[in-house]
């Protein structure tokens, strides 16, 4: 059996660590290629910027380019025959490490996470974490679930089969949720044998590489690897990359596409989690405060609508409609927007500047063309002039063929349409290019369960509009992505291969 080179829990222990406060100096934050910090091979460097103070740099990050693909690959290659060969349970004690190891210094992952996204601590940022090690643990209790089958196959015949890694899977990540989103790809990957690259986003990239430091710690060098800069060069590089079994990617549909293209010209495996424009169906029998605080949850406005599972197609039926807006308005105007760092904010900052005035340009076409029933501008004074702020905005009187209910503006916008008839608000609720996510309200059990099973999305709730969870089964329909996530399903379909092995038995 190849035995698990890694530190000894003593020389762990001993391992200089680094805070997060060392990102608000603007210190250069190195990638990590074979288990070491390198720089590029440029040495060219990107700033890192702070979404909640517009202008500060919060650090800098090597602008890696094709020849560190090169090398990033290079080393994943030369670990990976070790790593597949491990005992499984050898790579679920790694796992298990590196989870306690994230745990150990969750408040610190959780106030890099707010500085580096503008996610809210409190909100958002903290339970990102708490997803990130519930994922490690998960992947390592179901590492022994790679494992094959034998056939009956009469006298003279054994037939099985093995499930067998894929190889080198990069993984390109966004910047909304770039830790949460690493946990759907990477312990899975490294559970079925995989060895990995990480593509830390272009505007979020600090946490990954403290995630990439710490997993150097358990990990057999080369095994998973930390690379950043620009998408358009170093995404595009790993895509085409020969020595990369597999793109696992999540963010825009657009650049999945391109995505999905370029692998597709040497037949990589592709795994694409996209946009979403996503639907909350309100029948009249679900009123009640449980609905008002679940739309608030569904409508991801604690993530500044920055999600791809963000309700913000709100279909309310008539004779409900005022209701509940007057209700969730009231909600939604109560949320504290803030310094991401503050305890007392509940929604933070908006990515960057170019995000914050695509924004901007959905709500002035919003504001002429839908009633404004909360927000609608963006901050002119105050705190909130120094980032990249948005209020929360709610858009009354919206028909589903508008702008702003067919393209996903990730932010925090809602589009309220009313509805009479079931049929009719099914079929508004699939004329979507997407099928991410959708919510269903009703206590009526046919009601509900009817109205889900015949809504085009990968995840369907019932009566709640909470996040992922840890062992379901996540992805899209139609333009949101092809695979799934979270679960054993998705670990066995997304990181491995099977192998068919027919013998001839001696009488």
């Amino acid at each position: 059996m190849t035995q698990l080179n890694i530190p000894s829990d003593s020389a762990a222990e001993a391992h200089e660590t680094s805070d997060y406060s060392s990102f608000l100096s603007g210190v250069d934050q190195p990638m990590w290629i074979g288990g070491e910090p390198v720089e590029a091979v440029s040495g060219s460097w990107r700033d890192v910027m702070n979404p909640a103070k517009r202008e500060t740099v919060i650090a800098r990050v090597p602008a890696a380019g094709p020849e560190d693909v090169d090398r990033a690959v290079s080393a994943a290659r030369e670990a990976f025959p070790g790593w597949r060969n491990l005992h499984f349970t050898a790579r679920a004690r790694a796992l298990s490490l590196i989870a306690d190891d994230i745990e150990a210094r969750a408040e610190d992952f959780a106030r890099l996470t707010a500085l580096d996204t503008g996610n809210a601590l409190r909100t958002q940022a903290r339970p990102e974490v708490t997803t990130l090690v519930a994922l490690f643990r998960y992947f390592s209790g179901i590492a022994g679930e790679v494992k094959g089958v034998t056939l009956p196959a009469g006298d003279g015949q054994l037939q099985y089969t093995r499930l067998e890694p894929l190889g080198v899977v990069a993984c390109i990540l966004p910047w909304n949720s770039p830790l949460m989103i690493a946990g759907f790809k990477l312990p899975a990957a490294l559970a079925a044998g995989n060895t990995v690259i990480l593509k830390a986003a272009d505007d979020a990239p600090l946490t990954i590489l403290l995630l990439a430091e710490i997993c150097s710690r358990h990990l057999p060098a080369g095994t998973v690897n930390a690379i950043t800069g620009r998408g358009s060069v170093i995404g595009a590089a790993l895509a085409e990359h020969p020595g990369v079994d597999k793109v696992s990617f999540t963010g825009s549909t657009e650049v999945g596409r391109g995505v999905a293209r370029t692998a597709g010209e040497r037949l990589a495996h592709v795994s694409l989690e996209l946009g979403g424009k996503n639907p909350s169906i309100v029948f009249p029998d679900a009123v009640d405060e449980d609905l008002i605080d679940g739309l608030l949850l569904a409508s991801r406005f604690t993530r500044q609508g920055q999600s791809c599972t963000a309700g913000s197609r709100l279909f309310l039926h008539e004779d409900i409609y005022d209701e509940v807006l007057e209700r969730l308005t009231v909600k939604l105007g109560a949320l504290v927007v803030g310094n991401p760092l503050d305890e007392a904010t509940d929604m933070g900052a908006i990515i960057n500047n170019s995000q914050f005035s695509s924004i901007s340009g959905y709500l002035d076409d919003g504001r002429s063309s839908m009633k404004t029933l909360l927000g609608g501008d963006v901050p002119t004074e105050g705190p909130l002039t120094e980032g990249y702020f948005h209020l929360p905005t709610v858009f009354g009187g919206g028909r589903n063929d508008f702008r702003l209910a067919q393209e996903e503006i990730f932010g925090p916008v809602l589009v309220a349409i009313p509805w009479r008839d079931t049929e009719d608000v099914i079929r508004m609720a699939n004329d979507s290019h997407y099928g991410l996510a959708a919510y269903v309200w009703s206590h009526n059990l046919d009601n509900a369960l009817n109205t889900a099973h015949r809504v085009d999305a990968g995840w369907v709730q019932v009566n709640q509009g909470g996040g992922q969870v840890v062992g379901q089964s996540y992805g899209g329909y139609k333009q949101s992505g092809i695979g799934r996530e979270v679960s054993l399903e998705g670990m066995l379909a997304g990181f491995t291969q099977t192998k068919q092995i027919n013998v001839k038995l001696r009488g």
